[in-house]
């Protein structure tokens, strides 16, 4: 099945989509954007020109576990996503995917103007994958905290 994810910004918002096969993870874009209900239309076309059956928002919790204000943000955003979409919107916890977006574009050599147009479509990626490794590790058992969050 085909996934998205979405790396929620305050002004830009990054995209990754999955194959079929839900093996391989792409960035496909970024939204460029401060609008909230903006994004959210924009996300809801993005999801229909993919033609995904899921899509995943990455989730900031602290790294105490708890839901700051970023965190609440984007619970928000999955909940009016969910509301416009006939397909699952879950929250995947995200700590730390910007920190490995970074040190992925440092070890490319990544600089500047380029980095930040594609930082965030790569953290999106980055979400992205780490659900996907779920998925293939968890086949058949339920919950791990993450789903189920709306």
């Amino acid at each position: 099945m085909k996934i998205m994810a979405v790396d929620l910004g305050d002004a830009r918002t990054g995209l990754a989509v999955c194959d079929r096969t839900e093996y391989l993870a792409s960035p496909v874009g970024v939204i460029q954007e401060r609008d909230f209900n903006a994004i959210v239309t924009k996300v809801v076309y993005a999801a229909m020109e993919f033609e995904v059956k899921m899509i995943v928002v990455g989730y900031p919790r602290n790294m105490d576990g708890s839901a700051g204000p970023r965190a609440q943000k984007c619970e928000e955003f999955a909940r009016k996503l969910q509301g416009l979409v006939p397909i699952p919107v879950e929250l995947w916890d995200e700590r730390s995917t910007t920190v490995m977006a970074h040190n992925y574009l440092n070890e490319t050599n990544t600089r500047g103007k380029k980095r930040k147009k594609v930082i965030d479509e790569v953290a999106a990626t980055i979400i992205l994958e780490s659900y996907l490794a779920y998925r293939r590790n968890q086949k058949g058992e339920t919950s791990n905290g993450n789903e189920g969050l709306l």
